[in-house]
């Protein structure tokens, strides 16, 4: 690779950064302005034709934001990891599962006596 690497290529000495003069002219745009529990206030171009969406993802935390700056959506309520365990809990009592914690071992004890199992 010969050169510095610093080089802009496509481009010549003296050339200026490309304006609207030859992209032609914008689109016509319309700002809408967010707000996040944290206070955090972002400002969104969108088309004049595109519909604005009543919410939006802030930038700077990730929460939720709103066009409301008196009333920002709060933040969503984050449930704690659940182990499959307790899952299990949720459905079935402890009486169930002492019966079928015993069913379990019947099963294995019959397995062992026969030379199913070795352990």
């Amino acid at each position: 690779m010969a050169g510095g690497g610093n080089a802009i290529r496509g481009s010549r000495v003296g050339a200026g950064p490309m304006g609207e003069a030859e992209r032609g002219e914008s689109a016509p745009r319309q700002a809408a302005t967010y707000f996040c529990s944290h206070e955090h206030r972002t400002v969104i171009t969108f088309s004049v034709e595109a519909s604005v969406p009543d919410h939006w993802d802030c930038p700077k935390c990730g929460l939720p934001a709103s066009l409301d700056s008196d009333n920002p959506p709060p933040a969503p309520k984050i449930e704690p990891y659940k182990t499959h365990l307790a899952y299990v809990k949720e459905r079935r009592s402890d009486k169930e599962a002492e019966v079928i914690l015993d069913e379990a071992i019947q099963l294995l004890r019959t397995r062992r006596k026969s030379g199913e199992v070795i352990f």
